[in-house]
């Protein structure tokens, strides 16, 4: 069972007394307005409560559905999703260890008051450290390390992140438990262009500045002061979602530690000949002004023509909505060259042609024999442009068979530039308007300059035409701005070798993917992978440590040249460049002018060292000696190649080892629907709204501001109010980190229906108030350390206490295993599963006799009981308490016998040893004996609801039952049948004779049948009158049905859908029908019984 059991949630066995609590503000039952809007009762309405006439009258449950039906329970269900919120103040000052004894258990759980104080004191003790002398030297199987994906320091966590968190933590908290040495590792992204991005943007919101205006030093100290007082949200979440990360090994790709360790894995590339400088075609965002690598590139595809808006545009005046044309696949002619002839060509970036350097004709193009060797001739600059002969390029059966030739700004175009030394005519500025190159359209930006171009060649009459055309259209996936191919200096690393020995690890099975079906994207991207381009043209991140060296008066060399490429000097400082530029002009220092490059490296060259250079790499430090490399690495597979890839690669080649044995990729998140959560779309969540609890106004003004069309927020809001009429109620951190748990069952997206998390906040309420009934039962049992052993060797347990203790070991050996094999989904399962069902559901209720009888005579059985709930609850919670780390804490602290069972008794569930199992704990006869016993109960439950049986009312059973262990079994558990089965009396296998006539029967399987002795618990004729009237109501709506469906053309005229729909419905009815009548019927055969006796 993957899902919360709402079943199980809104029938709580224990009564969720808070949980019917009307919330604050609530009119009362009565109807009266609540606290501030009083409406005083009339004298006729007093004498009437007086003599109890304004009770209210109780709902007659109707046929099948008892107590009230559906919508009764839907409305319960709501009500417990809205308990009411107690006012809370934290006195446990900061650090210190929450006192128990001065707040008494609450009546009903209340995240916010549970959960505060506890984070605060396991960080302030030391708990999430971890000694590298204690680490150092202990085998991979005894110790676990694991460095936090670093999330960009812009932004704040969405439910995505909650769920790396989650699992992440549930893992380091189950290892801690372990005894294992244990490490996590938290950090924060620099994120250059986001980052750099937030900070212009205030610059001008707040200054009318430009970073220009500030000059790049000044800059870079705004963004420092914009980190200092924005960049902690993040931690803020982390703590408030009980991440037991080492805050004191806090470290940001930025710090002086992780700065240290990008200037030396850059030299050493650059001395391993894999990093150079190269003037190469790449990708250009005009927005950002800035090269991207490949890999950040999202493509989207045009079916024809399109109109998009360009951001970095003031708009297309001809279009209402300023929108620019693309999709389309324009054609225009070049005059050749001393003719009157012209050679049609075709381009989907029309603004390009501006850069042509050569028209491309098939060798082979009888068409075009006459034109080897000759020249076309530019409309706008007279450029003489030469008709050259491609037959690897131009496909003669494409469109007119002659083929423009943009080298600058076109792959294809560049590989046959290069091919025919063709010259590379650079058309566009960094920010995307027409440069000196572009003639008469210099300055216009380049999808103006398209419109521009098309009305020239009109003029002159040039101008053949444009039709449709498919195509694709690469985005820049930081800022959506539409990419253009450029060529630009850039610094490029070589990893087809990294790449290798990364794809060999995963062969080899040294390193482990985890779930292996993604083992087949990382081998087609790496066995395929290009250099990487690591230099970006920003000014937050790390600056590239490279010096352009020349003399003094030394003129004609330029760093743009590629002549004067050999002038780069690298190094790990501006002191290290003189040293080399000494020795590669061969001139003293004084005579030597250094130039730092301006350019930062990608983010993702610090990330991709994150697992060593938080470690204090390249120093040989303690920490790298204990902790390197790491155990896992844990993330969303969506940055599979943006990051684990490259820290694999540059951990082989740095450290020359893996910098961990196994990645878990975790599923995606996305809206219940399958969107992908965004700003954009309105979805996305912040998971202190779930933990805190939001409005539903915050929740659709969020709708408000994103960009989805009308009809769609309208559908959104309609969504979000049916789901959240109230808002998002208070869940709290262990309800959502269990509820994104239950997700991991899924494959490769999460559709997360956050309804389904909220519903977990319920099974907290029903954690916290099975223990406090619990409380009840031990408060004056001692347990001691070995409790469990003296248990088990105390010969006096009964079947249940031998069940329950036999189902924890079941649990616990289930928990370990999902969790060595990161199945959360199965293992948060398996811990709902033995609470709702084994502890609740079960034992609680079997013990309550047993507890209650304070005799002599039943000590023995007694301290049994309370001993084995004591181990089954305080195990249970251990159990937990990776996926639920607060309320098991609180819990697990109000246990009795806390502070009293010796010096090895940990101060901290967090530091209990987690459950294990143990064999010989369990007992298979005793779980076999209990299911047969609650399936004989159930059968109990079933007739005491079909025949409306009050619940203080005590039956008599008897119990058919076959010969044998079964019967053995039911003989031994006679008393626990009577518990659950509420029973004034049970027998076993009676004499027929012995059985009345009058019972009512349920047939639990072939070799068990129930009866229930009903004489004079059942008014007949009142049951029968219900069941007519439920019937004269079922058949009229049955009846116009089947009018409905005989009626002429009916077969002809209603869809397949609606007729279908239609017989489903009659077929319902007419069941519905037959069950009442057979339900009368037996009434009528129970009364003449009853009457004939």
């Amino acid at each position: 069972m993957s899902e919360v059991d709402e079943t199980k949630i809104a029938a709580m066995s224990l009564e969720d007394k808070a949980a019917a609590a009307p919330a604050e503000g609530a009119a009362p039952a009565d109807g009266t307005p609540a606290a501030g809007g009083e409406k005083k009762l009339s004298k006729n309405q007093l004498k009437k409560l007086a003599k109890g006439k304004g009770k209210k009258k109780k709902e007659k449950p109707t046929w099948g559905e008892p107590g009230g039906g559906k919508k009764k329970k839907e409305n319960e269900k709501k009500k417990k999703l809205a308990l009411p919120k107690p006012e809370f103040v934290n006195l446990t000052p900061k650090g210190e260890k929450k006192d128990l004894s001065q707040s008494p258990m609450a009546d009903a759980y209340h995240p916010q008051a549970v959960e505060a104080a506890w984070q605060d004191w396991w960080e302030a003790s030391g708990f999430y450290s971890c000694d590298p002398a204690t680490a150092e030297g202990k085998s991979d199987d005894e110790k676990f390390v694991m460095v936090i994906p670093p999330p960009n320091v812009t932004g704040s966590l969405h439910l995505g992140h909650a769920l790396t968190a989650a699992v992440e933590d549930t893992l380091t908290r189950w290892h801690r438990m372990l005894g294992h040495s244990t490490l996590y590792v938290p950090g924060t992204d620099h994120a250059g262009i986001a980052t750099q991005s937030v900070v212009e943007k205030m610059l001008m919101k707040e200054s009318s500045l430009t970073r220009h205006d500030l000059g790049r030093e000044k800059f870079i100290e705004k963004v420092w002061e914009w980190k200092a007082e924005y960049g902690n949200r993040i931690t803020t979440q982390l703590r408030r979602l009980g991440s037991s990360v080492d805050w004191s090994r806090e470290r940001f790709t930025m710090d002086e530690m992780c700065s240290k360790a990008v200037v030396e894995a850059f030299n050493r590339f650059h001395e391993d000949g894999l990093l150079y400088r190269a003037e190469r075609l790449g990708n250009w965002s005009c927005a950002l002004k800035s090269a991207i690598s490949d890999i950040e590139v999202d493509y989207i595809e045009l079916e024809g023509r399109t109109f998009l808006e360009v951001k970095t545009h003031k708009g297309n005046a001809s279009d209402p909505k300023g929108r620019y044309e693309f999709g389309v696949l324009t054609s225009f002619a070049y005059p050749i060259e001393d003719s009157d002839e012209k050679l049609i060509v075709a381009t989907t970036r029309l603004e390009t042609m501006l850069g042509d350097s050569a028209v491309a004709i098939h060798p082979e193009d009888a068409r075009y024999k006459h034109l080897h060797g000759k020249h076309v001739v530019h409309p706008f600059n007279g450029r003489r442009i030469p008709i050259i002969l491609d037959a690897t390029l131009v496909d003669m059966a494409f469109g007119t068979g002659a083929v423009k030739i943009t080298p600058a700004h076109d792959p294809n175009d560049y590989e046959c530039g290069k091919r025919h030394k063709l010259e590379f005519h650079t058309v566009l500025t960094p920010e995307g308007a027409i440069n000196h190159n572009g003639s008469q359209f210099e300055g216009l930006m380049r999808y103006d300059a398209r419109i521009a171009v098309e009305e020239a060649l009109k003029e002159k009459g040039l101008y053949i035409g444009k039709e449709p055309n498919k195509m694709r259209l690469g985005l820049c996936s930081r800022s959506g701005d539409i990419l253009e191919p450029m060529i630009t200096p850039q610094w490029y690393v070589n990893c087809s070798g990294m790449a290798k020995r990364a794809t060999d690890a995963v062969r080899n099975k040294e390193l482990k993917i985890v779930p292996a079906d993604h083992e087949k994207t990382w081998f087609q991207w790496l066995d395929n992978i290009r250099d990487w381009c690591v230099s970006r043209q920003l000014w937050w991140g790390h600056q590239i440590p490279a010096w352009f060296a020349t003399k003094k008066g030394e003129t004609g060399v330029l760093k743009t040249d590629m002549k004067s490429n050999d002038r780069w000097v690298v190094a790990r400082s501006e002191e290290d460049a003189y040293s080399k530029a000494e020795k590669l002009l061969g001139c003293s220092r004084d005579e030597i002018v250094l130039e730092r490059d301006a350019d930062v490296l990608d983010t993702w060259f610090s990330s991709g060292l994150f697992p060593f250079s938080v470690m204090g790499w390249p120093e040989q430090t303690d920490d790298l000696k204990a902790f390197y490399p790491t155990s896992l690495l844990e993330t969303g597979l969506d940055i599979i190649f943006f990051w684990v890839a490259r820290m694999v690669m540059m951990g082989l080649q740095l450290t020359d080892k893996l910098p961990f044995h196994t990645v878990y990729l975790h599923a995606m998140v996305r809206d219940k629907e399958g969107r992908k959560m965004s700003k954009s779309l309105g979805n996305v969540i912040d998971p202190l709204e779930v933990i805190g609890g939001c409005t539903l106004d915050t929740l659709l003004a969020k709708l408000e501001g994103g960009n989805l069309p009308p009809k769609e927020v309208a559908r959104a809001k309609k969504d979000q109010q049916a789901d959240f009429p109230e808002g998002i109620p208070e869940c709290g951190s262990d309800a959502l980190r269990f509820g994104l748990l239950a997700y991991t069952v899924q494959g490769r997206d999460v559709n997360l229906d956050m309804k389904r998390v909220v519903g977990y906040r319920m099974f907290c309420n029903k954690l916290w108030n099975a223990t406090r009934f619990a409380l009840q039962f031990v408060s004056d049992f001692q347990p001691t350390p070995n409790i469990l052993e003296e248990l088990i060797d105390s010969g006096k347990m009964a079947v249940r206490d031998k069940f329950i203790i036999s189902r924890l070991m079941a649990c616990c050996e289930t928990v370990n295993t999902c969790f060595a094999n990161y199945k959360f989904g199965d293992a948060q399962q398996a811990a709902y599963s033995y609470w709702m069902n084994d502890v609740c559901d079960v034992y609680l209720e079997l013990i309550k006799p047993v507890v209650y009888d304070k005799s002599d005579e039943n000590k023995d059985n007694r301290w049994t009981a309370q001993a084995a709930l004591w181990v089954a609850i305080e195990a249970g919670l251990r159990i937990l308490h990776p996926m639920m780390p607060f309320v098991t804490e609180e819990l697990w602290q109000r246990l009795p016998g806390r502070g009293t069972l010796g010096d090895s008794e940990p101060e901290s569930i967090m530091l209990a040893q987690f459950p294990l199992c143990n064999d010989a704990y369990k007992n298979l006869e005793c779980e076999a004996s209990m299911e047969a016993t609650m399936n004989i109960v159930r059968a109990c439950r079933s007739l005491r609801q079909q025949y409306n049986i009050a619940t203080k009312v005590l039956t008599h059973y008897f119990v058919k039952i076959a010969t044998g262990q079964a019967e053995d079994a039911a003989k031994s558990q006679t008393d626990d049948i009577k518990t659950l089965g509420k029973a004034a009396h049970v027998d076993i296998n009676l004499d027929e004779e012995a059985i009345p006539k009058s019972v009512g029967i349920v047939v639990v399987d072939e070799s068990t049948t129930v009866l229930m002795d009903i004489k004079g618990l059942v008014n007949y004729a009142a049951e029968m009158k219900k069941l007519e009237k439920q019937l004269s109501k079922t058949t009229g709506p049955m009846k116009q049905m089947e009018t409905k469906m005989a009626a002429p053309g009916y077969e002809e005229n209603v869809s397949d859908e609606v007729k279908a729909t239609n017989t489903e419905r009659l077929e319902a009815m007419k069941k519905k029908a037959a069950d009442i009548e057979v339900a009368i019927l037996n009434f009528k055969n129970l009364d003449e019984i009853e009457k004939s006796g």
